[in-house]
């Protein structure tokens, strides 16, 4: 008995365990289930995207997609009815006493039913060129609004989420689909529903000769369509998965097909280099292509000689139940047609519930990044505590997510209105991390910035950004006309020709312009008809001309404005400048001494850490850092 009960409680682990291993498993599966369903939430929320795209174009669908599943069911029918008349008609003949007289008479039941199927048939078939008509407009409203939605989106990112690979990845994603996946999802959803009405159809009609051949129809069908969803979720991860790899082949077509490119391409001579290399990112995602599509086609055929059986042997059954008189010739006729159609058709519906688990795939991707969480700025005030504060870093502290060490580090400064500073300092000091920070692109880890008295985060963000003219280093040059070149700088007066003029005459741009083919109207760069080049130094006086476009701006940051600009034109510049920012705040980066010292502060930068900071004057008798780089630079031009 003692041994029993100690083999008994010996038993117990292993049944429990048992027990918790065939759970788990039914979880497993529970689960597998529920996210293979869930994958479908989309199709109601594109379905609402639609609607919203085009009310009236929606409707229409829907009318020709019930019209185009109810009809050839129908078509199907009057066919058994024309044969069923035609035999009718002849049985009937020989018993007629005059031929002749009642020819006429006895084709008109026949023809009566071929005239009602042509009607059918012209019927079905404008249903169906009315649904292509649909779906190619409906292509084009909705690839527009899809993309409107992405770059609506994107507008509202912050600059961390643009220099961050994975999210860009997502974004590659979410755009390589947009303008194909939510028409195809709607077009499967609408023609699942078309296919439904049919096989119902159908259905009543097969039913009629045995329930066993409507389950043979569905059953036969099952295989392929389990197998292009397995694949359809293996395709999604491939191409989730190589994301990296797409763009780099992206980047590479850039880097050889691009004018701004082309000079150093050809001169480097690594044209061949960058082919090879594109050639071989190709290579390796073909391979995957290659081999996911023969796995496809392979399990596809073998599946389908499933239906193919399982139809011929309906067919015998069919054939042999007329021949014994069970059914008549036309039921015949009608058997065979709705069941060939019946099993496309029924085919053709687990194909659409596979394309749409295919399309929620892909547009999880889509709205994943729509679903984005962005930080919504917090602040609303449009004026300082203390207008003539200036603007003050406090203990400014800022590290690049990712990075191991800090861009900036307590960095404390003051500047009061009409002050100029200027940031000297190697390349990676933090200089024009600086000016991010200043401008709200990033957020401080610590201390504050103030303007006025207030901190910039309690300002609302577009009032802070319109007090603010930028020219950055690598301003954009944009494929545009030279108004508008220089409009962009104060989108609010585009247009304004008057504003041009002022700030290209402040932006020392206006002589060139003047001699340019259209002056203003001039369109700039390579890209569209009759674009004109212009020289770095021209570009540059662009972009300033763009910066002075805010006449309202109290606060202008030049980051290396004039690099392309020799010496003597940028000394003469800053002298002109100088006189027209009087009463602004000027954060100068730039380094060129010359011009440096003309600023009232100089701040010393290195590895994002405040180490000098005074006048010209003031830093040279310290004979630091700054005498020193200014020393090198004066040596240069002796």
């Amino acid at each position: 008995m003692g041994a029993h009960r100690i083999l008994a409680i010996a038993c117990q682990p292993s049944y429990s365990f048992l027990r918790y291993k065939n759970s788990m498993g039914i979880l497993k599966k529970r689960n597998a289930l529920r996210q293979s369903l869930e994958v479908f939430r989309y199709s109601s929320r594109v379905i609402g995207l639609v609607w919203t795209t085009s009310r009236s174009l929606t409707i229409l669908f829907a009318i020709l997609t019930l019209v185009a599943g109810l009809l050839p069911a129908a078509v199907a029918y009057i066919g058994k009815l024309i044969v069923d008349a035609v035999l009718e008609t002849r049985n009937l003949a020989p018993l007629q006493i005059n031929t002749h007289n009642h020819e006429f008479v006895n084709s008109y039941h026949p023809l009566m039913y071929v005239g009602l199927e042509a009607i059918a048939v012209a019927v079905l078939a404008g249903s169906q060129r009315g649904l292509t008509v649909c779906q190619s407009l409906l292509r084009m409203l909705l690839g527009q609004r899809v993309n409107v939605l992405i770059l609506e989106k994107s507008l509202t990112l912050d600059l961390t989420q643009f220099e961050d690979s994975e999210f860009y990845d997502k974004l590659s994603n979410a755009r390589r689909e947009a303008s194909v996946r939510p028409l195809s999802l709607v077009t499967r959803t609408f023609g699942l529903v078309q296919s439904a009405l049919s096989i119902v159809t159908y259905g009543v009609l097969l039913v009629k000769f045995s329930v066993w051949a409507v389950i043979v129809l569905v059953l036969a069908s099952l295989p392929a369509f389990f197998a292009e969803t397995k694949f359809a979720g293996v395709a999604f991860r491939l191409f989730s998965w190589r994301a990296p790899e797409t763009r780099q082949q992206h980047y590479l077509e850039t880097l050889l097909a691009r004018e701004d490119f082309a000079k150093e391409v050809k001169l480097y001579q690594i044209g061949e280099m960058l082919l090879e290399r594109y050639r071989q990112l190709f290579d390796t995602l073909y391979v995957e292509d290659r081999d996911l599509t023969l796995k496809r086609g392979q399990w596809g055929y073998v599946l389908s000689l499933f239906s193919t059986t399982a139809f011929y042997i309906a067919y015998a059954w069919i054939v042999v139940q007329t021949v014994v008189g069970r059914i008549s010739l036309g039921d015949m006729t009608m058997y065979i047609t709705v069941f060939r159609q019946g099993q496309s058709t029924f085919s053709g519906a687990l194909t659409s519930i596979g394309g749409m688990y295919e399309d929620n795939l892909y547009l999880s991707n889509l709205y994943e990044f729509l679903e984005e969480e962005v930080p919504l700025p917090l602040g609303k005030a449009i004026k300082g505590l203390k207008e003539q504060d200036g603007v003050r870093f406090e203990n400014v502290s800022f590290t690049y997510p990712g990075s191991l060490h800090p861009a900036l580090k307590n960095v404390s400064l003051h500047l009061m209105p009409g002050e100029k500073l200027a940031i000297v300092g190697e390349n990676g000091s933090g200089k024009t991390t600086l000016i991010k920070l200043l401008t709200r692109l990033y957020t401080p880890d610590s201390g504050r910035i103030l303007l006025d008295g207030l901190d910039l985060q309690e300002w609302d963000v577009d009032v802070l950004r319109k007090r603010i003219g930028v020219i950055f280093q690598q301003f954009v040059r944009y494929q545009f006309t030279v108004g508008e070149n220089i409009g962009v700088g104060d989108v609010e007066h585009l247009e304004d020709k008057n504003r041009w003029e002022i700030a290209a005459e402040k932006g020392m741009a206006q002589p060139f312009i003047e001699y340019l083919p259209e002056g203003f109207q001039t369109q700039l760069g390579k890209w569209f008809h009759k674009g004109q080049e212009l020289s770095g130094g021209q570009w540059q006086k662009i972009a300033l001309a763009r910066a002075f476009m805010r006449n309202k701006a109290d606060i202008l940051v030049l980051d290396e404005p004039t690099s392309a600009i020799d010496a003597q034109a940028e000394f003469d510049i800053f002298n002109h400048f100088r006189s027209l920012t009087e009463n602004q705040m000027v954060f100068l980066i730039s380094h060129r001494f010359s011009t440096v010292r003309m600023a009232d502060k100089i701040l010393v930068i290195e590895a994002g850490v405040v180490v000098e900071q005074g006048t010209h004057n003031e830093l040279l008798k310290v004979e630091g850092r700054y005498a020193k780089l200014f020393s090198l630079q004066a040596a240069g031009y002796k």
